[in-house]
């Protein structure tokens, strides 16, 4: 029955404080989402899991505890269920060892340990998908087009964009991305192994907690199994970078994306389509001054789905 399908949501905020790679917004942006779910889109509080590296924060967003996370809301879910993780922070490329793939990098976000969060990954998730549930992945990073290994595009880099113009805004602007060689740099500091095979770093690491695509044989099994329920919103095309603003004293921080999304959904009451969320969100950066293009990667009919699932709540 109708009532009984769950809405689910994982929240995840990673500002990187105290660090070089300190960004400002993705704790604020996580925290307005979550308002957003409860009061637009029908979650209930007790369904939504919120990771931040908040000081004193009771959980950090991990890469063990966001894939636990995950896994618990996914292995949980049941036939129209409607499923939802929300990530802003840095993503990175990492070189692929595929032949003919577009950018020649694998899509990863970068948790708070640098243990990362690849394709595969979300791939892997998608595949173990209760059949009838769906799973939207809106990733606020940098070269997050394609966060979903093999999930088809219906707006990205083959799509028509116009660039944006300078940023019109006063903010201090941030590109939400770690470079591959910093990462590995990282990591080679705390391993003290003089290797440049990334998946060395972390396995000795991480272990089993790491990603699969750095585990001996795991991604020969992770195929798309067709069209499926995986729905991917990425700030950005894989080859981009995503901005967070940081206003300093004048006001708060945040991710432009998400920031774009939360535009977009408080002027159309009523239905948006996947498809128009992105579309929309596009329209924002660019009007702002963005120079950023909001990708959507699903099957055919979830692109014009309703974004989140069944209709939607609106505020009088």
């Amino acid at each position: 029955m109708e009532a009984q399908k769950k809405r689910v949501a994982v929240l995840v905020g990673c500002n990187y404080p105290n660090t070089a790679n300190e960004l400002h917004g993705c704790i604020n942006d996580v925290l307005a989402m979550k308002e957003t779910l409860v009061k637009r889109f029908g979650f209930d509080d007790s369904n939504i899991e919120v990771l931040t590296d908040a000081p004193n924060s009771c959980k950090l967003p991990t890469g063990a505890n966001i894939k636990q996370a995950l896994a618990k809301m996914v292995d949980g879910a049941k036939a129209g269920d409607v499923l939802y993780f929300h990530y802003s922070g840095h993503g990175t490329r990492i070189p692929s060892k595929k032949h003919g793939h577009t950018f020649h990098h694998e899509e990863a976000i970068v948790p708070c340990d640098f243990n990362l969060i690849t394709d595969l990954d979300f791939r892997q998730l998608v595949n173990r998908l209760a059949k009838g549930a769906s799973l939207t992945i809106l990733s606020d990073s940098c070269h997050s087009g394609g966060l979903i290994d093999k999930e088809k595009e219906q707006i990205g880099p083959s799509s028509s964009v116009q660039k944006g113009s300078t940023s019109k805004t006063c903010y201090t602007l941030t590109h939400k991305t770690i470079p591959y060689d910093s990462i590995q740099q990282h990591l080679s500091s705390l391993t003290k192994a003089t290797t440049t095979d990334i998946g060395t770093h972390m396995l000795e690491l991480f272990g089993s907690n790491a990603s699969l695509r750095f585990q001996t044989a795991s991604h020969a099994l992770l195929e798309a199994l067709g069209p499926d329920e995986g729905i991917l919103l990425s700030g950005c095309q894989a080859d981009e970078t995503s901005a967070d603003m940081n206003p300093g004293v004048a006001g708060k921080a945040y991710g432009a994306f998400s920031n774009a999304v939360e535009m977009v959904v408080r002027e159309k009451e009523g239905e948006l389509s996947n498809r128009e969320v992105v579309v929309r969100a596009r329209k924002v950066l660019q009007g702002q001054g963005f120079d950023q293009h909001p990708c959507l990667y699903c099957s055919d009919e979830n692109a014009d789905a309703t974004f989140l699932g069944h209709p939607q709540k609106t505020e009088h």
